[in-house]
C-alpha cells in the first residue's frame, strides 16, 4: 500500500513518523522521526518539525516556522508564515537545557498570525486569535482576539474569525449569527439561543 499523504521531493521526513491521510508536506521542510501529524494538514515550506511535536488534524502551517518538541497543536490550528514557537525559558548556548523544556498547547481552531512569538509553557486557547507580530508571554483565553507585544486581550472573536462584541455579557457573531455568553474573562458557545 502506498503512502496517502504528499511529500514534496526536497522535503525531509525521518522515519519512524506518523503522518495522516490527505496531509501535504512541501519544499524545503524538515520532519523529524518521532513526530506525529494528522490528517489533510498543509504543511508550508521551509518548516521545521520537532521530534516531539504533535499536530492533530486540518493543522494549516505557513512558511518558515519551527515547530519544536513539546509543541501540541489540536485540530484546525492555523499557523501564520515566520510566526515562532520556543521551548525553553531561559536558553544559554553553552548550558544544556533540553530537560527543561516547557510544552506549548495551541487548543482547537486557534489562528497564530505572522510573525508572532509565542512563549513556551503557554497555552492558547480555542478559537483564539493571535495578531501578526505579537508576542505572547502567558495563557490566552478561549476566543480571545490578543495583539501587541506583550500580547494582551483586545477582544473576543467567533468561531469564523470575525470579532464580536458583548453587551451585558451576551454578544452575536453579524457575519455567522453564533451566539456566545461572557462571565468574566470567560467565553462560551451558547447552542440553541437566539
Amino acid at each position: 500500500m502506498g503512502k496517502e499523504y504528499y511529500v514534496h521531493p526536497t522535503a525531509v521526513v525521518d522515519e519512524p513518523v506518523e503522518i495522516g491521510e490527505g496531509t501535504k508536506i512541501w519544499h524545503f521542510t524538515h520532519v523529524m522521526s518521532g513526530a506525529r501529524i494528522g490528517e489533510s494538514c498543509i504543511i508550508g515550506q521551509n518548516v521545521f518539525i520537532g521530534s516531539g511535536a504533535v499536530l492533530g488534524n486540518n493543522i494549516k502551517v505557513q512558511n518558515n516556522v519551527s515547530i519544536y518538541d513539546g509543541v501540541i497543536l489540536e485540530d484546525d490550528v492555523f499557523c501564520g508564515p515566520s510566526m515562532v514557537f520556543t521551548n525553553v525559558f531561559n536558553p544559554r548556548s553553552f548550558i544544556s537545557r533540553r530537560k527543561e523544556f516547557r510544552n506549548t498547547l495551541v487548543r482547537r481552531g486557534a489562528t497564530i498570525g505572522a510573525n508572532v512569538t509565542i512563549v513556551c509553557g503557554n497555552t492558547i486557547g480555542q478559537y483564539a486569535f493571535i495578531g501578526a507580530g505579537s508576542v505572547v508571554t502567558k495563557d490566552v483565553a478561549d476566543y480571545a482576539l490578543v495583539y501587541g507585544n506583550p500580547g494582551e486581550v483586545k477582544g473576543w472573536v467567533c468561531q469564523c474569525g470575525e470579532e464580536i462584541v458583548f453587551r451585558s455579557g451576551k454578544a452575536s457573531c453579524k457575519a455567522c449569527g453564533k451566539s456566545y455568553g461572557k462571565i468574566k474573562d470567560k467565553v462560551q458557545l451558547w447552542v440553541g439561543i437566539e
